[in-house]
Order: C-alpha cells, then structure tokens, then sequence
C-alpha cells in the first residue's frame, strides 16, 4: 500500500492530538501536501508515585513539567499519625523503574496491659489518636491516669492505671479472731496462736483458672480448737461471642479470640474492599465495638480519562497481568488466553488482574474481564506503559504499579506463578491463605 500526503497529514493529526491529551509533551504538527516535520522526544518515563497516606514532592533534573521523568528524585512524607517504611527519596532511574519501594503504615502502640481488678474501654484499639479510659471494679479504686492517647511517637500518654483496695477508715475495720474467751480483758487484744494450718486448695498467691475453686482451711490453736474456713472462688470470663472472617476476608484476634479486652483485626483479599470497622474490641458489656465487616467485590471504573487514574485503582489490591497483541487472530494471543482461562482459580489466589489490548489504533480496544475500556483509555495504556502496537507482549506489574517483567512469548501459567510468588507480598499473603485454608482444588 501506498501513502499520500494526504495520510500522512491524516495519521500525523491523530497522533498529534492524543499526544497533547496525554499531556505528555508540546508536539507542532504542520502538515501540508509535501512537509509534514514533528518529533517525538525519547525519554524514559517511570510510572507516577502514589503513597497511600502520604505524599512525595518531586524535583526533574531541568526543571521539567512531569515528575516522573529520568532522573526525578522524589521526597517522600507520611501524613500524621503514620510512619514511612522504606527509603525518604526514590529516583527515576533509567530502567523507567522507581530505585525503591514505600509505604505508609498507621502508628501504633503497645497493647495496654489489662490492670487487675479493672480494664479499659479504647475508641480505635492502639492505633495513633486513639483515646483509652480505664475504670475499676465495684470496691477499687483507681491509681494513675484515667485515660490516655495513642501519641505519634508510639508512646501512651500518662501513666499506665491500677486499681487498688481504699483504706477504709477506722471506725470501720473489723477484726476476725480466734482467742480464747478467758484472755478477753476490759481492753482486750485479738490474738492468733496457730498450732497447725490444713489447706485443701490452691495455695495462696495462685493464679486461677476460669471455672469454680473450692478453698477450705482448718486451723488448730494450741488447745486443739479447731476452727474450719470454707469458701467458693468462681472465674468468670467475660465473652462477647466469636467473630468469624468476613466472606473473602481474613480475621487475626488477640488473646482467646472473644474474651473481654481482646482485638480483632480484618482484611480482604485482592480484588475486595472492606466495608465496615476494620478492628472491633471485645467491651466489657460483652458486646464487640464498631460495625461488622464485609468484604465487597472491586468495582472498576473504566469510564475514567487517563490511564494513571485506571491504574490507581488496583494499587495496593491487584497484581496486573496486561497482553497485549496487534490483533486478535494473532497465534501467540491465541495461545495465551488458552493457557489462561482454566486456571483462573490460581489468578485470582494471587490477586491477579487480567487486562487485554488487542488491535491497533483506531481499531483497538481493550478489555478487563466483561468490561471494554474506549480506544483512547486503551491507548493511553500502551503509550504509559510503552508496550509495542505491532507486535504480541506481556507485562506483569505488582501491587504498587512497578513493571516486574515483560515478555515476548506466552509465558506459561507456571512460569507466572512462580515470578509472582517471589514477590514480597505475596509472601504474606500466602501465610495468611495457609491458616484459612485457601486454595485451589
């Protein structure tokens, strides 16, 4: 086939517009029926930064426009109540890859340490900003700070509370005794003369166990009196009831897992957003604090207008596995979906989100499950990611958006699993899959 100018006038047009929809440079287009001169310029780009519960302040090497250019160093802060895991600079290097990875996880403090004899009621379990207010049981009284915060220095303020027995006052005390009426006096003096103790039951200082204790003790003075003390000892632990993992979610409980004092923490797995109170407390009128959790299915929005704002929408929830092919008879994409339709069961155990761009511009589109995204959102794909139009690719990117491998062929389902399962959050996941028994059959 042959070109006229006028194609090339045509084509240049298309390609001049979306380039300046992308906002990726200033392209001038002059066409005319003999000259037609624009230029791209070939710079390598890595994908933008998004910190979850922070923020990263950028610098380009001339002062560019984009902040995600060859040689961009970006700050990285955390909002308050939350601390930085990773490096505090990451830098564009030229293999379009970030030199690092961070994350901005919510402060915490220590577990409080229940107080003998009380306990305490807190609003956001030990995370940052969180309020907890001690109180004790009926004939104690309260020693230390009634309430403390969770601070961002991962301290409690005040001082840690203990309940103690009030010293009654003197017109109050009374005097148990063993004593010999004769020895009573007009003044008398309460008196004790053990000859022998016999105990039946834990010793004194035990700790005991949930459930009824019978305590007897039998003393003879040294006139062979004999005096008996029987008395029950009753453990009751307070309990709201167990909580169960939300439906395509995970639960990890303190302690027994209901009794009172304890934690409950809930997550979903890849492809699920919770809905609820993602951590509930076991509160001392046996009922658990917050709401109950859900986990409800991912809702992708494609009618989006850029391609960085599709792909935030798996950051932190799924991997993305994008292929690519030039057309839709093409062998290798042929092969692929082949190779990956039966095991969507392993996909889904790794988070794994399938996106497929098939065709050429403007007869392309892309797809993700039953959900087609406009030609344009397709484009803008392959542009920000650099994947090729004319020839078949895969490309693997993980939870934070970070290109982990790409490829030419149609890589197998187990040459996929095994890159995945090297990843570091796989890692956990897989522990936290392995103690609810998750898996493919």
């Amino acid at each position: 086939m042959e070109f006229t100018n006028s194609h090339v006038c045509f084509y240049g047009a298309l390609i001049c517009v979306y380039l300046m929809v992308l906002k990726e440079s200033l392209v001038k287009c002059v066409c005319s029926v003999f000259v037609f001169p624009f230029s791209l310029p070939e710079m390598p780009w890595c994908s933008p930064i998004k910190v979850k519960h922070g923020y990263a302040n950028c610098r380009t090497p001339q002062g560019e426009y984009y902040k995600n250019v060859l040689g961009t160093r970006c700050d990285i802060r955390c909002q308050k109540g939350y601390e930085l895991h990773g490096p505090q600079q990451l830098i564009c290097q030229s293999n379009k890859r970030w030199s690092g990875k961070v994350l901005c996880k919510q402060i915490r403090c220590p577990t409080l340490s229940m107080p003998t004899n009380g306990g305490f009621k807190c609003i956001d379990g030990a995370y940052f900003n969180s309020r907890c207010e001690y109180y004790c049981s009926p004939g104690y009284q309260l020693k230390g700070d009634r309430t403390v915060t969770c601070m961002d220095n991962k301290v409690w303020s005040g001082r840690p509370a203990s309940c103690v027995v009030p010293c009654p006052s003197p017109e109050l005390l009374i005097f148990s005794y063993w004593t010999n009426p004769n020895l009573i006096s007009e003044h008398p003096v309460y008196f004790i003369s053990f000859f022998s103790v016999i105990l039946k039951g834990p010793s004194p200082g035990s700790h005991f166990s949930e459930g009824d204790h019978k305590i007897q003790y039998t003393v003879y003075d040294r006139a062979e009196n004999k005096g008996t003390c029987k008395f029950l000892v009753k453990v009751r632990v307070r309990r709201c009831g167990k909580l169960n993992a939300p439906e395509n979610g995970y639960i990890k409980c303190t302690g027994d897992g209901d009794n009172y004092g304890v934690t409950c923490e809930f997550s979903c797995i890849g492809g699920y957003e919770l809905q609820g109170s993602p951590a509930r407390v076991c509160q001392y009128n046996l009922g658990w604090s917050g709401t109950e959790p859900t986990c409800t299915p991912m809702n992708i929005n494609v009618a989006v207008r850029t391609a960085a704002a599709l792909l935030d929408q798996f950051y932190e929830k799924r991997r993305l596995l994008i292929v690519s092919t030039p057309t839709a008879a093409n062998f290798f994409y042929r092969l692929q979906l082949g190779m990956l339709q039966p095991e969507q069961c392993g996909l889904d155990l790794r988070h794994v989100t399938v996106i497929e761009l098939v065709g050429v511009f403007p007869a392309q589109i892309g797809r993700i499950g039953v959900k087609l995204l406009p030609p344009a959102l397709a484009l803008q794909l392959r542009l920000l990611l650099r994947i090729p139009h004319y020839n078949f690719s895969v490309v693997v990117m993980d939870k934070h958006g970070m290109d982990k491998e790409r490829y030419s062929f149609p890589p197998t389902p187990a040459q996929l699993f095994a890159l995945i399962d090297t990843f570091p959050l796989r890692k956990e996941e897989m522990k936290l899959q392995a103690e609810t028994g998750q898996s493919c059959t």
